[in-house]
């Protein structure tokens, strides 16, 4: 009888304690939810719009598809991406070789051989924050009715084939246009959000002729002379992203207003010798200077350009005298440092972007922003196809001289992080 009213007690006093206790959690937890509801219906008001100017937009997707919320976004969000360190990341890439028919045959480390796997698992974590996996779907929502231009070199072209292989995980890119004999000149269209990526050939963005086997040993460039092949279609862009850099480290005459004004390493041609930093600054300022003037004067001003960083290479001696790069791991932060020539021509393309957008806020509709990756590609010197260029170089044993390629990204590989980044700068 006593331990039966005793256990009655007790259940009264639990059941009181438990009442009272979910009536203090529900009451402000009612409250955080109609606040949060409000506070979204504010935000949804405000909108990120980007202007196109390359095709009549399709047909308006219907509310519940996914494809018509992500443009209604804002994003405040900003972080240096520049500066972190690689940390060991287990999920690995978005995408591989066999899955991706974009890469070129020489960035195929895995199906050219290569046996170390390690090099895939590393994140690039910034300093200040943490850059986020790219959403693929995300990008395609956000350049809807787009055209993108990579512009330059070929790391133009391996970020772009990389950009592809990522995006080819949700929607399947078609190849539109493909120029006569060779694929330095490529669109691709994706359907299921009408946007379009090309890839312009222009190694010195300016007008020249490049140094061959058949012709003169050294560059020939005009500093003051964009190149028409890829500006005479500047109106049609609405994001361009160049790359440049390499090929100024070669060989060059330099030409402005129709005169030679000096030359790099061409000591038969009795030129004056000077170096390669000026010619760059040239051509980075003729560029840009170019873009604002070509849209002022179409009166379609609404463009957004992004300018890739120097991307260091690694040949352990030189390039073109059976130079390697073999590590399998990065660099930590603190064992390399940004100086000396990749430093200065880092240096010199973020000078030139701040003068340009002194010059294009003069008219507004422009944007320009710089896409660093030097710091980040500096730490990666196991991310190169280096012999795995060429399908199993070692099959037959180990030959006298094996080329290789430490400029170059393997796909995938660090260079996919580039993209992650350029996601993030296209939300900002």
């Amino acid at each position: 009888m006593g331990t039966t009213l005793l256990l009655k007690d007790r259940l009264v006093f639990f059941t009181n304690r438990f009442v009272f206790s979910t009536f203090y959690v529900l009451v402000p937890a009612t409250l955080l939810c109609t606040y949060l509801y409000l506070l979204s219906l504010t935000q949804h008001s405000t909108t990120t719009t980007y202007h196109s100017s390359f095709s009549s937009p399709p047909p308006p997707l219907p509310s519940s598809s996914p494809f018509s919320t992500e443009k209604d976004k804002v994003y405040h969000h900003s972080c240096d991406y520049s500066n972190g360190d690689w940390v060991h990341d287990k999920s690995g890439p978005l995408y591989n070789a066999t899955t991706c028919g974009t890469i070129k045959e020489s960035e195929k480390c895995i199906s050219n051989g290569r046996p170390d796997m390690g090099y895939l698992y590393w994140r690039w974590k910034p300093n200040e924050c943490n850059l986020p996996r790219f959403e693929p779907l995300t990008f395609l929502q956000l350049v809807q009715n787009k055209h993108i231009a990579f512009v330059g070199d070929s790391l133009a072209r391996n970020q772009l084939e990389s950009l592809l292989c990522m995006l080819a995980t949700v929607s399947t890119p078609n190849l539109v246009y493909k120029s006569a004999n060779d694929n330095k000149f490529r669109r691709w269209h994706f359907p299921s959000h009408n946007a379009n990526l090309s890839l312009y050939w222009s190694p010195f963005l300016v007008q020249g002729v490049e140094r061959s086997n058949e012709g003169p040993y050294y560059n020939t460039m005009y500093l003051d002379h964009v190149n028409e092949r890829w500006a005479r279609d500047i109106e049609w862009f609405d994001m361009i992203v160049v790359s440049y850099g390499h090929w100024f480290l070669l060989p060059s005459v330099y030409y402005e207003d129709g005169l030679v004004i000096g030359s790099l390493n061409c000591p038969d041609l009795n030129h004056t010798q000077m170096d390669f930093y000026v010619p760059l600054r040239k051509v980075l300022r003729t560029t840009l200077s170019s873009i604002i003037e070509r849209k002022r004067s179409k009166g379609k001003s609404e463009v957004d350009v992004i300018v890739k960083t120097f991307s260091p290479a690694h040949f352990e001696g030189d390039w073109n005298k059976a130079g390697t790069c073999l590590k399998t791991k990065p660099y930590k932060k603190e064992e390399k440092e940004v100086e000396g020539m990749d430093g200065e021509i880092r240096k010199i393309e973020i000078e030139e972007v701040e003068n340009a957008k002194a010059k294009a806020s003069e008219f507004g509709g422009f944007r320009l922003d710089i896409l660093d990756v030097t710091k980040l590609a500096l730490l990666r010197p196991d991310g190169h196809p280096g012999p795995y260029m060429n399908p199993f170089p070692f099959a037959n044993g180990v030959p006298e001289h094996v080329q290789n390629d430490c400029v170059h990204w393997c796909l995938p590989g660090p260079i996919d992080t580039w993209n992650e980044i350029f996601l993030q700068i296209i939300k900002k």
